[in-house]
């Protein structure tokens, strides 16, 4: 199945064959929620569009492995902020030679000025994704004297190359999880609604670019470790999420992973940042806040994670996120 990759931006229009920005009384909010019965899929797509900015939030339903992307020169020149929330899939582009791989819970920034090639998608699970494009001259605007890794993306963009933040894929945070549930469930209307979700859209790029920052430095200075202790150590992180109702000790999780307790927690430092149960007690309560905004019983959520009550759990989420657990669930 072919598809044009073309989209439309909303802020943009051509003026004698260029592209110009809308009038200011069209600079406004522009947003719509549609559901899709294509040949090749079943797609829910939120698009919304602001001056500089368009953002779309897609629950997909691929009944086709395989897709091809036609070139189109109706594309302004935009910096993809990419957050794959689930599901699994790859763009290759023909134009540059390189392969695109957006797996679950991955994020990354890419500039990708043509596209034309092929993707796959897993068609026995959902595909869900949030983009957020910049338009580039704001981009680069952003980016100037910000840190190293937004630096030398925008050097890159600046000269006209495809780019990304970083060769590799990071996890998407629980800051960034939060920032976009708000701009998916904006509250705000008129001006009040474009200045909020210009300043999330702009939080998000500072979480992205703290984030791989962190990371290239951490890769400097981490002590080596060694590729089946590394597999043991993310294996225990999966274990953990697994059972947060019931986590096991860090004795009974070394046992568990095939390794010994010192390196376990070395290790799980060194890769994570984070001690094991610090890493489990930040999780949980983020985990349960997701919960709460979409409904679930206060009491639901504190027995479903292994809270010995719900004072207990009221406690700590109240210490973590300055508001009680109700005021959410409200």
């Amino acid at each position: 199945m072919a598809i044009n990759v073309g989209k439309n931006y909303g802020v943009w229009k051509k003026v004698g064959g260029k592209f110009g920005q809308l009038s200011a009384q069209e600079r406004e909010v522009k947003e719509s929620n549609n559901t899709y019965a294509f040949s090749f899929s079943d797609a829910e797509l939120l698009q919304i569009t602001i001056p500089d900015l368009y953002i779309i939030y897609g629950d997909v339903k691929f009944k086709e492995r395989r897709m091809y992307f036609r070139p189109t020169n109706e594309l302004p020149d935009m910096v993809k902020l990419r957050f794959t929330l689930s599901g699994n899939g790859s763009i290759y582009n023909e134009v540059n030679k390189r392969q695109y791989i957006f797996n679950a819970n991955q994020q990354n920034i890419i500039y990708m000025p043509e596209l034309e090639g092929t993707g796959e998608y897993d068609t026995t699970h959902p595909y869900q994704f949030f983009e957020v494009h910049f338009a580039k001259d704001r981009f680069l605007q952003l980016a100037e004297n910000s840190n190293p890794a937004l630096q030398r993306l925008a050097d890159h963009l600046d000269a006209g190359q495809y780019s990304q933040l970083a060769e590799y894929n990071l996890s998407v945070s629980w800051a960034m999880k939060n920032c976009i549930y708000d701009i998916i469930n904006c509250k705000y209307t008129g001006g009040l609604k474009l200045v909020f979700i210009a300043s999330k859209c702009t939080e998000l790029l500072v979480l992205q670019a703290e984030a791989f920052e962190k990371e290239r430095i951490k890769i400097e200075h981490a002590p080596i470790i060694a590729a089946p202790d590394q597999e043991r150590i993310y294996y225990a992180r999966e274990y953990l999420i697994d059972h947060l109702d019931a986590p096991p000790s860090i004795a009974e999780l070394a046992k568990i992973c095939g390794i010994n307790e010192f390196k376990l927690k070395q290790g799980f430092k060194g890769v994570f940042d984070s001690s094991i149960f610090s890493y489990l007690a930040d999780y949980k309560l983020n985990y349960a806040r997701e919960l709460l905004l979409d409904g679930t019983p206060i009491k639901a959520v504190a027995f479903q994670l292994g809270y010995s009550s719900v004072p207990h759990f009221s406690n700590a989420f109240r210490k973590k996120f300055a508001v009680s657990p109700g005021k959410l669930n409200e």
